[in-house]
């Protein structure tokens, strides 16, 4: 943990750690595909609302904004990437290394990794900006050997 509080990969094994036994819970009570339904849906709604809170705060939207926010959740290694495109339409990189993944492998509780993590990204982008198209089709966290960011502007 630095001076300002846990980092973001600290933040989630936070997070895992009060989430996981609620999400085993309504496994017990209502199966797992709706207790997973739910779960993703209450974080979707909370990162997209943080997403329009982060471009509210930068004062700009545009997808070079988005692309330094982005590259900030790299911070200490988190996430290893290789940018294949930047401009001002397109942005698109491949995440080689997540350690959110490898966080919660560690946890013993990486079936629900997609739930906790990897279903922020899409949102958060909306709620970013609404006109940056998100595109991902395999993640490190479902067993990829990467996690493909597309990223668009419409």
């Amino acid at each position: 943990m630095n001076s300002k509080g846990p980092d973001l990969l600290e933040r989630r094994e936070i997070e895992a750690q009060i989430a996981i036994p609620l999400i085993k819970g309504y496994i017990a009570e209502m199966g797992r595909a709706r207790a997973i339904e739910i779960a993703t849906k209450v974080i979707q709604n909370m990162t997209r609302k943080a997403g329009h809170q982060t471009a509210v705060e930068s004062g700009s939207n545009t997808l070079a904004d988005l692309a330094k926010v982005m590259q900030s959740w790299s911070h200490a290694g988190i996430l290893e990437e290789k940018i294949l495109e930047q401009s001002e339409t397109a942005y698109a990189f491949n995440v080689t290394r997540c350690q959110y993944a490898e966080r919660y492998e560690a946890l013993g509780v990486r079936e629900f990794g997609y739930c906790l993590s990897c279903c922020r990204d899409q949102p958060f982008i909306e709620g970013f900006n609404p006109k940056i198209r998100f595109q991902r089709t395999q993640t490190i966290m479902e067993g990829a050997s990467i996690c493909d960011f597309r990223l668009t502007v419409i």
